[in-house]
């Protein structure tokens, strides 16, 4: 009878081991990984030379003292920079968390506590006929106490935790790509505003001495209104057009004010005034940029290589996922002293306790939940791909628009150039004509406002070019080395 009933247990035991390994490996088929492309093409606008302006340090690439003295500050003081180097080790420390996950997980520990078994129980019966020493009777309440060290380890049969850690440095090693990128484009922020302050500076200067020049022909025109040559009308018009240059003299103040500020909250600090030298802004020569090929993207760029390693990431995660409809072996161990009494817990090895035990579990019934997270992960990779490739994308089209911006920029500075030296030359003429009175007031007062208005234009005009040089930079991946 014992026979058989061994045979049916081992039956049991092969059938439900069968079952648990057909049942578990059985993995939803309709899921499909779309594969990344990372195409780009061969050349920027037909230029085939590989020299690429983001190899050059920012050091080197921003050569205004001023300027390289606030980068290095912002890289030390920036808040959202210092933040995201939190972030970084964060993640690092995620790495030795998914690491400890597949070692063995060792725990030492003790207790105390009383029992106190039913008598109608197996356990009870038993103590009630026992004795716990020769003449002395096993009592009804039982003290319990233990010492020992305990032990489990889940086998990582599967790679899902070795792969689970793979993913958390997939994840570090993004979140530093994304610091890169950070600085990238905060080198490129205080560059963008530091010339933007230049600009202003020389549009107020120019407001200024404009104020002075309609100030000497707002005196003309009452000199020649005594000798009734104009009318009234021509002075009113006149101290109109000095007042509205006044009053955009102030809104350029506040502009500085607020593009200072910009700088100092970048750089970390409270408002205070931002060192510059804005006397030779329009004499600036933009340097010549070199786009080099659009596969050094790939490289160069920290979005891209960040939105890479993401993907990585991605895919693991789905390997990850997979796992989970396998069978999970765990081990577990103990080895320690157990007594009823804590002064016999020396009596060894008559106090010793150990135990071993292994496990092997899978899902079988109801996998809702793990096939859920397996199609999200793989939906999640999608994603991933496009995110990648939208990236590149991205890149690509950012250097091709600054590119363009730089040639058309360039031509329409030139253009700009000629119309203030042509309408510089104007001024004089409108005035001498107006004294003559072969011109009336109306063309003096245009021509001062046309000019105002190109040499301010002119300005704004540079400021873009350097801003385009800034934004080139970056676009190319420069900035963060």
């Amino acid at each position: 009878m014992k026979t058989i009933s061994n045979k049916i247990a081992r039956q049991c035991l092969g059938f439900f081991v069968l079952a648990l390994s057909v049942s578990a490996c059985v993995v939803p088929v309709n899921i499909v990984e779309k594969k990344e492309s990372k195409y780009v093409p061969e050349r920027f606008n037909n230029a085939q030379d590989s020299t690429n302006t983001a190899k050059t340090v920012w050091k080197s690439y921003f050569t205004d003292p001023y300027l390289s003295a606030l980068i290095d500050t912002a890289l030390h003081n920036n808040q959202e920079l210092n933040i995201t180097l939190q972030e970084i080790e964060i993640s690092q420390n995620e790495i030795s968390a998914r690491k400890g996950e597949y070692l063995p997980f060792v725990n030492l520990g003790g207790g105390a506590g009383v029992e106190k078994t039913s008598r109608y129980t197996s356990q009870g019966a038993s103590d009630e006929i026992s004795e716990i020493k020769p003449g002395k009777a096993t009592p009804a309440i039982l003290p319990n106490t233990y010492l020992g060290a305990f032990a489990s380890w889940e086998v990582d049969i599967w790679h899902k935790l070795r792969n689970a850690r793979k993913v958390a440095v997939s994840n570090y090693l993004a979140s530093v790509e994304g610091k890169n990128f950070l600085v990238t484009n905060l080198v490129s922020e205080i560059a963008n505003s530091y010339y933007e302050l230049m600009a202003l500076d020389n549009q107020l200067d120019i407001i200024q001495k404009n104020i002075d020049i309609l100030n000497n022909a707002l005196t003309i025109i009452k000199l020649e209104k005594e000798a009734a040559k104009v009318s009234e009308l021509a002075v009113r018009r006149f101290e109109a057009e000095v007042f509205k240059t006044k009053s955009l003299q102030y809104k350029i103040q506040q502009n500085i004010v607020e593009t200072e500020n910009r700088i100092n909250f970048l750089v970390g600090r409270f408002p205070q005034h931002v060192q510059r030298n804005s006397e030779h802004f329009n004499e600036l020569i933009p340097s010549k940029m070199y786009a080099g090929v659009p596969s050094q993207l790939l490289e160069n760029r920290p979005d891209i290589r960040q939105a890479e390693f993401k993907l990585g990431a991605a895919k693991l995660d789905i390997s990850v996922a997979k796992a989970n409809f396998y069978p999970s072996l765990g081990l577990s161990a103990s080895l320690g002293l157990r007594s009823f009494n804590p002064i016999y817990l020396a009596s060894i090895p008559q106090t010793l306790m150990s135990s071993l035990a292994g496990d092997l579990a899978g899902p079988l019934i109801n996998k809702n939940a793990i096939t859920a997270t397996y199609k999200n992960a793989n939906a999640k990779q999608i994603q991933a791909v496009y995110n990648f490739e939208r990236t590149i994308l991205n890149a690509y089209i950012e250097v091709a628009n600054q590119l363009s911006n730089i040639d058309n920029l360039e031509k329409n500075y030139t253009m700009k150039n000629n119309q203030v030296q042509a309408l510089t030359q104007s001024t004089a003429i409108s005035l001498k004509l107006f004294k003559s009175a072969r011109a009336d007031y109306m063309e003096v007062l245009l021509t001062q406002r046309d000019v105002l208005e190109s040499r301010m234009e002119l300005i704004e005009t540079r400021m873009q070019q350097m801003n385009a040089l800034v934004n080139t930079y970056r676009a190319l991946g420069g900035g963060w080395n």
